[in-house]
């Protein structure tokens, strides 16, 4: 397996339901930072708060709630409970644990800060985008997770790791339930998905600790890790975006903007370290997501195999070439490389050439026209194709539980 020791395999035994709606979220043993937190909280949409280090932080809030119903209740029963629960607006399931209701009604409301315009907003640029959007989800942020070193092996040696359809469509509905137009409202899911995704992180940070080979006193899930996939996701695919010269209004922006930030503080991740801008995003990124991104052998291996799950389907523009030429421009050479995706002769030159004026032609830019209808063709039909692909992966039996062993 690309040079993966045994030592390596057992010292990461993590648990079979680990990788949540999200993603697999980093569950590493990084202790110490390359170089002093500076970040400071009056870049937060709270303004304020004590400034500490998020590596030295978890959920004080979550985690003895599920501790206590990990080792004193039915989880079996609660899993099935949870599962009933769906939409936003649904009362807590009947027959849960009082501690863990209680945490559920508290951690479900919104925000003081939360904005109903600003949300509109964002339904606005995600109902625009939302080809675009899947595309990025999956290359922006799917495919940079097998270089953020934790996350790759949470990711290769969890369940996610043998079952990436599953990962994928649960990612795929992250991305789905925070692009509805009812996301946060009554009838939407996203606060459901959030909420249910915090509780399992809380389960992991009970349960692997306990696993003879985890190093002792490390609690994993920090909210250091928290925000790096935080940033590996919202503000990963604004930079790409802005790269590519997509002329987004700046209501739109922020409201994108808002939607993440209110994700993130149903995840769980203290409003002190949520940024308040897309120029704070950038600034907090280059602190704890930029200089982390490395190689991994089960990274590699996760890479590759991504990049065939287009192999059985009767899609050809989801083929391996196509799929790797889309990573390689989307991430750049660098990161391509370092996945050992391949240079592909035909695409790589033609999303060079082409996707520009194919995005300046989508998004209604007067007097530019693409390369060839061929090209613009191409490029339509492969981002039907792939939502096409991401959509009906959701009709998958999706199911959040509480973890109750470790691998």
């Amino acid at each position: 397996m690309d040079g993966i020791g045994l030592n390596r395999r057992d010292a990461l035994r993590v648990g079979s339901g680990f990788v949540g709606a999200a993603g697999a979220l980093a569950l590493g043993a990084r202790t110490v930072r390359a170089e002093p937190w500076t970040w400071s909280p009056s870049g937060s949409v709270l303004g304020s708060g004590q400034g500490a280090d998020p590596m030295t932080v978890w959920d004080a809030e979550a985690d003895p709630v599920v501790a206590d119903v990990m080792d004193h209740a039915d989880v079996p029963q609660v899993n099935r409970l949870l599962a009933t629960w769906i939409k936003n607006d649904q009362p807590i399931p009947a027959g849960l644990p009082k501690n863990l209701r209680d945490f559920m009604e508290y951690a479900r409301r919104l925000p003081s800060w939360a904005d109903p315009g600003k949300l509109a907003d964002s339904f606005q640029f995600q109902q625009k985008r939302g080809t675009y959007l899947g595309v990025l989800y999956a290359f922006a942020s799917g495919m940079m997770s097998n270089v953020i070193p934790h996350e790759a092996l949470a990711v290769y040696y969890s369940r996610g790791g043998s079952h990436l359809k599953e990962r994928i469509a649960k990612t795929a509905k992250f991305g789905y339930d925070i692009g509805a137009v009812n996301a946060y409202a009554p009838g939407g899911e996203m606060i459901v998905t959030c909420v249910k995704t915090r509780i399992i992180h809380a389960a992991v940070r009970h349960l692997l600790p306990t696993a003879p080979v985890w190093p002792k006193g490390h609690t994993p899930i920090s909210q250091d890790d928290l925000m790096v996939t935080w940033h590996s996701l919202g503000t990963s695919i604004m930079r790409v975006l802005t790269e590519w010269k997509i002329p987004i209004p700046a209501a739109e922006s922020v409201g994108y903007l808002h939607s993440w930030q209110l994700a993130g503080h149903l995840l769980g991740i203290r409003d002190e370290y949520i940024p308040v801008s897309w120029d704070q995003a950038d600034a907090q990124a280059a602190q704890v997501l930029d200089p982390i991104l490395e190689p991994t052998p089960e990274g590699r291996w996760l890479a590759n195999e991504l990049l065939n799950l287009g192999a059985d389907l009767d899609l050809t523009l989801l083929s391996r070439g196509i799929l790797g030429a889309f990573t390689r421009f989307i991430l750049g050479d660098k990161i391509a490389d370092e996945l050992n995706v391949a240079r592909e002769p035909v695409w790589g030159p033609l999303l060079q050439f082409s996707w520009g004026p194919f995005l300046a032609v989508r998004e209604g830019i007067l007097g530019v026209v693409p390369p060839s209808k061929d090209a613009y063709w191409m490029f339509d039909e492969f981002l039907r194709q792939f939502t096409m692909w991401y959509v009906s992966e959701l009709r998958m039996p999706l199911s959040i539980e509480i973890p109750q062993t470790n691998r």
